[in-house]
């Protein structure tokens, strides 16, 4: 049972919250600032500032008679709000305020220049995916449609893109990109990790040495349930890796993109379906197909360029499917021409299919683009 609190201690302990809030940013204290944020903490200043809410009922009577306090209104009536609904465990309600306040400070964030309220920053992006994990429990039990965790995602994506720029900032990247890993792994959409993993690994405006060893350590943990989001980029684990983490299930597969083995990759599926189903990435997996076609047409793009390296570009479909049928897969002209104007299309290979004569005839410049953190289905 909340304890209770006079409406003059109410004011005083609201007025001593919204001076702590408005010294913080003025003074660009950015650890009293984060202690300020946060919601779902037991932090005694938050749970002695709820029981003065309960109290006081008219804080915007605060807001307007002050313009020291007024500027900050956008951000911290949604910010009470939340908190008051939190602390009575009205949790969708809680959630709802607190993502207004977040979008209200995320606009005050981009007009700050230098990066003092990173952490902070961070205490939203982490309580925005809590509250929301939290708000979806809720409306599961009543039973309505979960649906502000996505919410809670777009806005850290938001939030992502504000951070990948340019400028001292951009070292908070790597933790809103942990925090949206564990949104997507919750809502089973694995998937949606490829642009930020993409920005992160492969973009040129960020150093991953930069960004603080804690989120990097975070990050590393974490990408072990993502190999199948790297793969599908065209980023191929080292084995030392796949070793350390105990992932040998993921060494055939690797192996079968390297060599273009379509049986091999078709056997480490089948051999380890049950895993693969279980952790949610089967179909991921299952899509490498292409790939593995394209180190296979590659493969034999090289043999013939030793060969004859003028008709190197010339490659005939019954060659293909010789190739397959060495490696037990069994496929018809048809077939194999389907994949091959698939393989195009995806600009996996880059040419164009002579029906007539069955011969697939390659670009004599970069037959065979490099994925560069491109998903093969974009």
């Amino acid at each position: 049972m909340a304890a209770y609190v006079s409406m003059g201690e109410a004011h005083r302990r609201i007025t001593e919250y919204l001076n702590r809030f408005s010294d913080a940013v003025s003074y660009q204290d950015g650890k009293t600032l984060t202690r300020l944020v946060s919601v779902s903490s037991d932090s005694a200043v938050l749970v002695s500032l709820a029981e003065a809410l309960n109290t006081f009922q008219d804080a915007n009577r605060l807001f307007r008679q002050s313009e020291k306090y007024s500027q900050y209104a956008d951000i911290l009536l949604p910010m009470f709000r939340a908190l008051q609904s939190y602390r009575l465990r009205n949790l969708v309600e809680s959630y709802m305020a607190f993502e207004k306040a977040s979008n209200a400070f995320l606009q005050e964030f981009r007009n700050w220049e230098s990066a003092w309220a990173l952490e902070a920053l961070y205490v939203i992006a982490y309580e925005i995916r809590i509250l929301a994990e939290k708000a979806d429990i809720e409306l599961a039990s009543i039973g309505k449609t979960p649906e502000k965790l996505k919410g809670a995602g777009s806005f850290l994506m938001k939030v992502f893109g504000v951070l990948a720029g340019k400028g001292p900032k951009r070292v908070g990247a790597l933790y809103v990109t942990c925090q949206l890993f564990k949104v997507y792994f919750k809502l089973g959409t694995v998937h949606l990790c490829r642009s930020v993993i993409r920005s992160i690994e492969t973009a040129r405006i960020f150093d991953f040495e930069e960004f603080p060893v804690r989120d990097k350590v975070t990050y590393m943990m974490i990408l072990k349930y993502l190999i199948p989001v790297k793969l599908s980029i065209g980023i191929l684990p080292r084995q030392l890796l796949l070793d350390k983490f105990n992932l040998n299930e993921y060494s055939d597969v690797v192996l079968a993109l390297k060599r273009g083995d379509l049986r091999l990759l078709r056997h480490a599926l089948q051999e380890h379906e049950d895993r693969f189903l279980r952790s949610g990435v089967y179909l991921v997996l299952e899509k490498l197909e292409l790939q593995v076609y394209q180190r296979l047409v590659k493969k034999i793009y090289i043999m013939q360029k030793q060969k004859d390296p003028n008709k190197a570009h010339q490659i005939k479909l019954d060659v293909i499917v010789k190739a397959l049928k060495w490696l037990e897969i069994d496929m018809d002209l048809d077939e194999v021409e389907c994949i091959m104007s698939i393989l195009i299309y995806r600009n996996l290979m880059k040419g164009y299919f002579a029906h007539k004569s069955k011969v697939v005839v390659l670009s004599k410049q970069d037959p065979f683009p490099k994925l560069n953190g491109k998903p093969v289905n974009s």
